[in-house]
């Protein structure tokens, strides 16, 4: 069986809307995909500027953001179709939204970009909030993209995927596990604004800091990286429990960015002993592929590589498409799976009393 679908995602860093295209191939149970076209839409100030005061917005706001923000994201499909020759070549559209507010403990993850108005503008079935089933089965909602690692990249037991959030899965011969294990990108492009750039091209700006020693025990000591998986980051806890300890602490941007590139790389190789303490089969599995933006960061990724070397565990970058469009990639998945009703949710991965086939499905075709 074959399905052609559109995946789309914004994620937490707000860097812009990835949109893919691809083609997914089932035959006997394993999928195969070809990814054709894949592009990144920046968003407007104004939108962008609306995406980051979140939590500041009254209800009517909010409401009206998830309005305009699906306006956008079905004007951006429509381009990305014409400019690529899609018409009539797409089966279906998978479209993850932009976090607003994801609560699970208090039973709730919302995601902005209505998905009424993409499925009305596009003339497509949609398939949106992937999350909100997981949070009412009791889980966490997320991570949600190891039902896609488990299918489309079956070869690499360790995934990580360095966004506005750094996210973890091991995926073994009788289980799967997932976890959000620090902040990344959302506090590594914030700092580097501080400088008037939006990002720290190649790491240059971390490469030339320095460790904080103080600052970094601080971060170490946030009770998040003591919770037990399943668990996941919320982008207010970023905002109330993380940022302000950088915000405060008395030292150079450069120092900052050196700091918190070190707090991810020991992060990640706590998360990682912490899954092969509880799961023997993870002990033998030493290869791990790494994408999200920040894989471009050179100094993040050198300072993983040395955290990861001692505990046998090789980084595997791949092809610069899937490092910036793999999660943009498994919505497509997603919507493909939730039109098939198979699960679209892990239970092992995210709490849930079972694995869940999640989302909204909106059939924008005329009957």
């Amino acid at each position: 069986m074959i399905y052609k679908a559109i995946g789309v995602m914004s994620g937490s860093s707000g860097d812009g809307l990835d949109v893919v295209y691809a083609q997914f191939h089932e035959r006997g149970g394993k999928w195969e995909y070809y990814l054709e076209a894949a592009e990144c839409f920046p968003y407007p100030e104004p939108m962008l500027s609306r995406l980051h005061q979140i939590p500041q917005l009254d209800a009517l706001s909010y409401k009206r953001l998830d309005i305009a923000l699906g306006r956008f994201i079905g004007e951006k499909i429509l381009a990305f179709i014409e400019k690529h020759g899609l018409q009539y070549r797409v089966d279906l559209i998978g479209s993850h939204g932009h976090t607003g507010f994801h609560r699970p403990e208090e039973g709730f993850s919302d995601q902005l970009g209505n998905g009424a108005v993409i499925a009305a503008m596009t003339g497509l079935p949609v398939v949106t909030e992937l999350r909100m089933l997981d949070v009412a089965l009791g889980g966490q909602g997320a991570p949600i993209v190891p039902v896609g690692e488990k299918c489309l990249f079956p070869d690499y037991p360790w995934l990580l995927n360095i966004g506005g959030i750094a996210n973890l899965s091991f995926h073994g011969e009788t289980l799967s596990v997932a976890f959000d294990v620090c902040p990344a990108n959302q506090i590594l492009n914030r700092l580097a604004m501080l400088r008037n750039q939006p990002f720290d091209r190649d790491g240059e700006l971390a490469a030339s800091g320095h460790v904080q020693e103080v600052l970094l025990h601080q971060l170490h000591a946030l009770p998040y990286y003591d919770r037990p998986f399943p668990k996941s980051i919320s982008n207010e806890w970023i905002a109330e429990a993380v940022w302000p300890l950088l915000e405060q602490y008395d030292a150079t941007v450069e120092d900052k960015l050196a700091t918190f590139c070190e707090h991810i790389s020991v992060q990640l190789a706590r998360a990682i002993a912490q899954v092969r303490e509880r799961f023997p089969e993870a002990r033998q599995a030493n290869s791990l592929l790494a994408t999200g933006g920040g894989v471009f960061h050179r100094h993040l990724l050198s300072r993983i590589r040395a955290a990861l070397q001692p505990m046998d565990v090789e980084v595997i970058v791949p092809d610069a498409e899937t490092v910036k469009f793999k999660e943009a990639l498994i919505m497509a998945f997603l919507a493909i799976r939730r039109w098939r009703e198979e699960s679209t949710t892990l239970a092992s991965v995210t709490g849930a009393r079972y694995d869940g086939i999640g989302g909204a499905l909106w059939i924008g075709h005329q009957p």
